[in-house]
């Protein structure tokens, strides 16, 4: 008797076991339900960017740019020396596929001209930021140390023939001067539109003195530090005036630019030998912009 009550504990043991056994795989369901839906989610977070490397920077600027962007080139004498301006200086850098850059110096009769490009391609190790919108971050905040003026409001063209009916008198003729200027809030830029303003008062001619001459033909808002449009995804311009004391004034027309996840910065600077020369600001910004759109088409090919 007692053998069968033995024997028929354990049955009932094994019957309890087996019970909770089927219970807790039950419970566990929705667990493994949860998981793939999971996993789901934090795949389709972050997207890759559309570039894995980038060019070589030296070798992405042409002879002919750099004839253009660097007029002393051409009157190095010596081949060898003249062959090495062309060829640049390479940036140093620990990894050729995140980050490069290279930086070209010419001096000549008339000016010492320097121009450095970079380029940044940005990866995010954040699963919930794609590459583009990490990028875009690091170039807005370019753009917020850069400090542009706010754009001219598209109001203010037709307000400048204002001034001339005969109903505003005088006081039309002395508004104009501050309406122009309120264009240029940097104080280097400033300084570049007051000289062209003098210079337009009485003709429309060209003039051969720096940025004064190029100015006096084109709108002062087209010259400003400010945002472009056809550029990459986006990008802005800017344009200072520095002064060194009794030397000439040295112009730096800076533009940036992104195109995904890669952030390319172009730095273009003249300083003049003759004191009082300023460097003209239109021809010094085709210049870096005609680069800046060279390579947005070379990392789009």
């Amino acid at each position: 008797m007692q053998r069968k009550a033995y024997v028929t504990g354990i049955a009932a043991l094994l019957a309890a076991l087996l019970a909770g056994c089927t219970s807790g795989s039950g419970d566990d369901g929705p667990t493994d339900d949860a998981n793939p839906g999971d996993a789901g989610t934090a795949t389709v977070a972050a997207q890759p960017g559309k570039y894995r490397t980038l060019p070589e920077p030296c070798g992405a600027v042409g002879h002919d740019t750099l004839d253009a962007l660097l007029p002393g080139i051409q009157q190095v004498a010596d081949p060898v020396r003249r062959d090495k301006a062309y060829q640049g200086e390479a940036a140093l850098t620990y990894d050729t596929d995140r980050k490069v850059g290279c930086h070209w110096k010419v001096e000549s009769a008339d000016a010492t001209d320097r121009l450095s490009v970079d380029l940044e391609r940005v990866v995010s190790y954040d699963n919930a930021v794609s590459d583009d919108d990490q990028a875009q971050k690091l170039y807005q905040e370019k753009e917020t140390a850069a400090d542009l003026p706010a754009p001219t409001s598209p109001s203010a063209p037709p307000s400048s023939p204002t001034p001339t009916a005969s109903s505003t008198g005088p006081a039309s003729g002395t508004a104009a001067p501050s309406a122009s200027s309120a264009k240029t809030p940097k104080s280097t830029a400033s300084s570049t539109s007051s000289a062209a303003s003098g210079a337009s008062d009485t003709s429309d001619t060209s003039d051969t003195s720096g940025a004064a001459g190029s100015s006096a033909g084109t709108t002062p808002a087209d010259l400003q530090p400010r945002t472009l449009s056809d550029l990459g995804d986006e990008a802005y311009l800017d344009d200072g005036l520095g002064t060194s004391g009794s030397t000439a004034e040295q112009r730096t027309v800076t533009v940036v630019f992104r195109t995904s996840n890669v952030v390319v910065t172009i730095q273009y600077e003249e300083q003049p030998t003759a004191t009082g020369t300023v460097p003209d600001s239109k021809e010094m910004q085709d210049r870096a912009l005609n680069l800046a759109s060279q390579l947005d088409d070379a990392l789009n090919s």
